[in-house]
């Protein structure tokens, strides 16, 4: 899809730190709590682990880490795994023809796609692409261009549409 299509996607709008981001609704399989992870050994400390999902692997990555934002800061005092316990982990299906991989598909797919992960503070909205403001992605401060399909605004915020094969597909193949 390019930014000339994006105009009749659906986006569900989440938080990663201050960013407000979004990815396509069709590549969301499923948005669950945060789950604690097994962290891989020699994984790039971007991937937060793995973990199971109705008995599917899925490879997690941690969505402030590939932003390139700050850490949360320390949420009401909590302990460091209390804290790591909050937000949600978004499931992201990618098929065959997007860059990336990741843990084991499931048999239904026959390999076509592959579930990723991705940690997010927190699921605000979903939207028509219509619904907002569509902007090239130039000039954007703080997130790498290439990462970014389009910028838009809602209600005045700006909105960050990610490009999630090319967000995901260098972490989980490395």
């Amino acid at each position: 899809m390019n930014e000339g299509t994006l105009g009749s996607a659906r986006l569900l709008v989440f938080r990663v730190g201050t960013l407000a981001c979004a990815a396509e609704v069709d590549l969301v399989r499923e948005i669950l709590p945060r789950l604690p992870t097994t962290r891989i050994p020699g994984a790039p400390s971007v991937v937060a682990g793995l973990v199971n999902v109705r008995g599917t692997l899925v490879t997690v990555v941690e969505g402030w880490r590939a932003l390139g934002q700050l850490p949360p800061p320390p949420a009401n005092g909590l302990p460091t795994a209390a804290q790591e316990s909050q937000g949600s982990t978004i499931i992201l299906e990618l098929g065959s023809g997007e860059s990336g991989g990741a843990a084991k598909s499931t048999d239904a797919d026959d390999g076509a796609h592959k579930l990723i992960g991705f940690t997010v503070d927190e699921v605000l909205d979903m939207l028509a692409a219509g619904d907002t403001t569509l902007e090239g992605r130039q000039g954007l401060p703080g997130v790498d261009p290439t990462l970014v399909r389009a910028v838009g605004r809602r209600k005045g915020e700006l909105i960050i549409v990610l490009d999630v094969a090319a967000l995901l597909g260098p972490i989980l193949t490395t």
